[in-house]
């Protein structure tokens, strides 16, 4: 029978199947007014109208997933772009986001465009940013305290203030619970390595004290995924795709080869690589060491407490959590004490050859004096290397919140009012692969001291000497498995430290009741103040900043800083009405000012409509403006050693004087400055779309979206150099003065000059006549002019965004004699994505480039009967464009060869899809369900573009795994 219902509307706003947000009763018969994502109103009934994601209990439990990550990571509207990562993107360098956090981003337009809520309420960031943006860890928040997670993906500034230019995501917590409920799962991937899955919590509710206490504990345990673990990920794809840098035997530096020529010394671990100039070299590939996964332990737990005195209701909920992880990334790069490349080593390194070797080597060498760090002059050459040892991390998380509210009413209107403590706290250190670079050269020249100090040298009598301990022996780099030289290395081990902590402390007050009668009906309303203080700290130990004192040289290699410290209050004021325009529309109006002690004010507004012309159908519209003011980060940060990108793709002029006119992507050392003149990121966002509700058990959603995202926020080394070429005051030869800003070159390109005998430095230099003067000045390897390091850049508003697309999703209920069938489908097309590109006007459109696929779409067929349930669903992930900008030439090359590029120079990710099977069973105390991901085993399209050979943000590599679980009540 045909019998449309609201409730039915409201499981059409969801992609999962939906938990309806109903009405509970006490024993006193009370009704208890929900409030809803999306809106400061209670009692209010809006079911249907906003696209609201809604994932229920039971999703959770038949999800298969053990942390928020996992949970999250399949919704369509958190899919695609760069956004949304986990510790699949993590690192072991000291600016990495740390390993075991993971971020989620709305609509691809970042983590820190997605404001997370508990309760509907802040909690801290991660004290670790990602870049330089700060993001909420949403693996601290304990899966087993959710009751459910509501997704509002349009933009929320007009109700919940900076950040929700996205949206909001929203993770309710348990209330109410009474007894005791133990679950654990099991899981693994069904290959022959071990990357199980351990999952313990617990959750006890009962009357304690006059009130309702509800308890929980969660232990989660993630072994580690190595690239080394699968075929797919062990081997590289391009043979081209190596490292001019191996980890074992160092490659004689070209610059110390008579032929100009890299070499290749004796005792290659692998096979030697011959390069794009004919060279056969010892190489390296960083699938070698990389991890898809790192190790992570978590620990949490927590209460939540609910007491009436009289007509007041206390509300408070407290929970912490703990997490640590390992994190490794590929073997820091050995460079100069400069830090320029190519470290010298005295010749009787070659020694441990033998004569004969030894003296065929030297006849291809060009040896040469160079001064050592205690003084002394040797004769040797220049090796091209970096260190054995992988840089390995470990991290440790605490995240604490506390939010204690009362609740009441005066009257016809509600309030309630709350304050709210949360923080997150990491400390990091390196425990390998981590080396001083001082004492490093100290050992190449057989100056350290036994304690790790470095001799001083005697120029009268031509002597070294340790103030204590005994002066070490010369560390040779080319000298493998011997204890002795491997002891001098371990003297040049350090382990830097980091620690960083974010806290939110705040206080609000609410106010929800009926303003007035309007046209039949009742104008509801709710207003509120809110004031809130956040602070964070980002400090790591002195022997991993950068110091302009010191050449901007980090006494480690391979291992940057991120130093920052700030705090800002702000306080707001906010409404939010319901209007019956008539019997069948409403409108939604709501209204937000925030006040920023460091950044200003800014009033952003929104506005709704709802029309139910018959009650299976709702139409909705809304427009809203929204807001993020720079992120503490980035208006904290003092000094920030890290890589920046540029385009030469974007800006011709700057692709013929710094890449050889090729239209690549490069990387440089870079250090990130702070700026106060840093404009909001704003947003204009509209939404417009219906629900429909084809019978009782079949509905159907579709919404259109857009966004404008203006004033991004973020480091833009394309437009620098793009601007260097016409402003002499962002050239610098050498590094750039403390206090200045631009770009570094080579110290020795001053000694040119065009044919008006201007150098770069000064005004009105033709900068392609250096280029050539250059050219035939230093006969480099590459044509193009020489940048050094640490390029002082500003962060800066960078441009703009416009996204749009369509979601829609379907669910269908029927009943037989044979069970209940169910099927539903929810899927996101992206219409367009278009940005401007780095240091450029010029427009590109993202959708089907690099991790921008057009469509992610999921499917779900679920039967159940009696105690029994089943489901097997699919994932899929559109085709995109692989990211080949980047590659070298030498790897452009073998992809032509190999046929994998079109006629155009593309190539084309293969769309992906992977199917999810769950089966369980309901006895009378105990549930038990078993989950298979990746059913058919399918490894993930290959992507040249990408060092690990796949996109580990749209794919997964783990393959077929499975987990059990049980779960009992007590």
């Amino acid at each position: 029978m045909f019998k449309p219902s609201m409730l039915s509307l409201a499981i059409a706003a969801c992609c999962f199947s939906v938990s309806a947000q109903t009405e509970t009763t006490t024993e006193n018969d009370s009704i208890e007014k929900i409030e809803v994502t999306g809106s400061r109103l209670k009692g209010v009934d809006l079911e249907g109208a906003q696209p609201l994601v809604v994932i229920s209990s039971d999703d959770i439990k038949k999800s298969g997933a053990n942390t928020i990550f996992d949970l999250l990571k399949d919704v369509g509207q958190l899919r695609g772009g760069e956004g949304t990562f986990s510790t699949s993107e993590s690192g072991a360098t000291s600016t990495s986001t740390p390993a075991g956090q993971a971020a989620a981003s709305l609509r691809g337009l970042g983590p820190a465009s997605t404001l997370t809520l508990i309760n509907g309420r802040r909690v801290a960031a991660s004290s670790f940013a990602a870049g330089t943006q700060n993001f909420v860890d949403v693996n601290s928040i304990p899966l087993a305290a959710i009751e459910r997670i509501e997704v509002l993906a349009t933009g929320a500034s007009a109700i919940y203030g900076a950040d929700a230019v996205a949206g909001v995501i929203n993770y309710i917590l348990k209330k109410d619970y009474e007894g005791v409920e133990l679950n654990a799962s099991y899981g693994d991937s069904m290959a022959s390595s071990d990357e199980s899955r351990r999952n313990l919590n617990l959750v006890v509710g009962q009357q304690v004290a006059g009130g309702q206490l509800t308890v929980f504990a969660d232990y989660f345990d993630r072994n580690a995924f190595s690239a080394q673990d699968r075929d797919f990920t062990r081997s590289p794809l391009l043979k081209s795709s190596y490292s001019y840098l191996p980890k074992n035997t160092p490659n004689i530096y070209y610059d110390s080869v008579r032929s100009g020529d890299e070499l290749a010394t004796p005792g290659c671990a692998t096979a030697l690589v011959t390069t794009e100039f004919g060279e056969k070299i010892c190489a390296y590939y960083p699938n070698e060491d990389d991890q898809l996964n790192s190790d992570l332990t978590s620990y949490s737990t927590g209460a939540i407490f609910q007491k009436d005195f009289g007509d007041i209701s206390w509300n408070t909920d407290v929970f912490f959590s703990n997490t640590k992880s390992v994190a490794i990334s590929s073997p820091a790069p050995i460079n100069q004490l400069d830090d320029s490349e190519g470290p010298y080593v005295d010749e009787s390194a070659l020694d441990i050859f033998g004569p004969a070797i030894r003296d065929e080597l030297l006849d291809q060498l060009r040896i040469s004096r160079f001064e050592t760090l205690a003084g002394r002059e040797l004769r040797g050459f220049a090796f091209d290397a970096r260190f054995g040892t992988p840089r390995t991390v470990e991290i440790e998380t605490d995240a604490l919140r506390l939010v204690s509210a009362l609740s009441g009413s005066i009257g016809d209107w509600g309030w309630e009012s709350a304050v709210i403590y949360s923080e997150s706290k990491s400390d990091q250190v390196a425990t390998k692969g981590i080396y001083n670079r001082y004492k490093y050269h100290a050992a190449l020249a057989g100056e350290l001291c036994s304690d790790g100090t470095i001799a001083s040298y005697n120029t009268t009598t031509g002597t070294l000497s340790c103030s204590s301990g005994s002066l070490g022996a010369m560390y040779n780099p080319f000298l493998q498995n011997d204890s002795n030289n491997d002891a001098l290395l371990a003297l040049a081990q350090e382990m830097p430290t980091r620690k960083g902590k974010s806290t939110v402390m705040g206080w609000d007050a609410r106010f929800n009741g009926d303003l007035m009668e309007f046209n039949d009906g009742v104008i509801s309303s709710a207003f509120g103040l809110e004031i809130r203080k956040e602070k964070i700290t980002d400090t790591p130990s002195d022997n991993a900043i950068a110091r302009a004192e010191n050449g901007y040289l980090v006494d480690v290699f391979g291992f940057g800083s991120s130093l920052s410290a700030a705090e800002r209050t702000q306080w707001a004021a906010f409404s939010e009405f319901n209007v019956p325009l008539a019997s069948t529309l409403d409108m939604q109006l709501a209204a937000r000012y925030d006040h920023f002690d460091d950044f200003g004010s800014t009033f952003n507004p929104k506005i709704g409509f709802s029309y139910r012309p018959v009650e299976e159908l709702i139409v909705r519209a809304s427009y809203a403006t929204s807001f993020r003011a720079p992120s503490l980060t980035q208006a904290g940060v003092k000094l920030r050693t890290t890589t920046a990108r540029f385009d030469c793709g974007a800006n011709q002029a700057v692709a013929d004087l710094f890449c050889e006119g090729f239209g690549d992507e490069r990387g440089n050392n870079v250090l990130e400055l702070g700026n106060p003149q840093l404009k909001a990121e704003e947003s204009n966002s509209i939404s417009l779309g219906f629900a429909l509700s084809l019978s009782e058990n079949s509905t159907l959603t579709v919404d259109y979206w857009r966004f404008e995202h203006e004033n991004l926020v973020d480091t833009n080394m394309t437009g620098v150099l793009a601007r260097a070429i016409g402003d002499a005051s962002l050239r610098h030869c050498g590094l750039v003065p403390e206090g200045a800003q631009g770009i570094s070159f080579d110290a020795a390109l001053c000694d040119v000059t065009d044919s008006a005998g201007l150098n770069i430095e000064q005004s009105g230099a033709n900068m392609a006549e250096i280029l050539d003067a250059w050219v035939a000045y230093d006969d480099p390897r590459f044509a193009e002019l020489p940048l050094f390091r640490d390029h002082v850049l500003l962060l800066e508003n960078t441009g703009e965004q416009t996204v749009s697309g369509i979601d829609l999703a379907y669910d269908h209920r029927f009943n037989t004699e044979v069970g209940t069938f169910g099927l539903s489908l929810d899927a996101t097309h992206y219409l367009s994505f278009e940005r401007n590109k780095a240091g450029s006007d010029e427009i590109e459109e993202l959708i089907g480039s690099w991790r921008y696929p057009e469509t992610v779409a999921g499917v779900r067929f679920n039967w159940s009967k009696g105690d029994f349930f089943s489901s097997i669903s699919a994932n899929y992930t559109d085709s995109y464009e692989d990211d080949i900008s980047g590659l070298r030439r030498r790897e452009l090359r073998e992809l032509n060869e190999l046929g994998e590029l079109n006629a155009d120079g593309s190539r084309q990710v293969s769309s992906w899809t992977t199917w999810r099977m769950n089966l369980g069973y309901d006895f009378a105390q105990t549930t038990i369900s078993f989950n298979i991901d990746n059913l058919f085993d399918r490894d993930p399209p290959a992507a040249y573009g990408s060092s690990r050979g796949f996109d580990s943000i749209n794919h997964d590599a783990l393959g077929r795994s499975f987990r059990i679980a049980l779960s009992h009540k007590f």
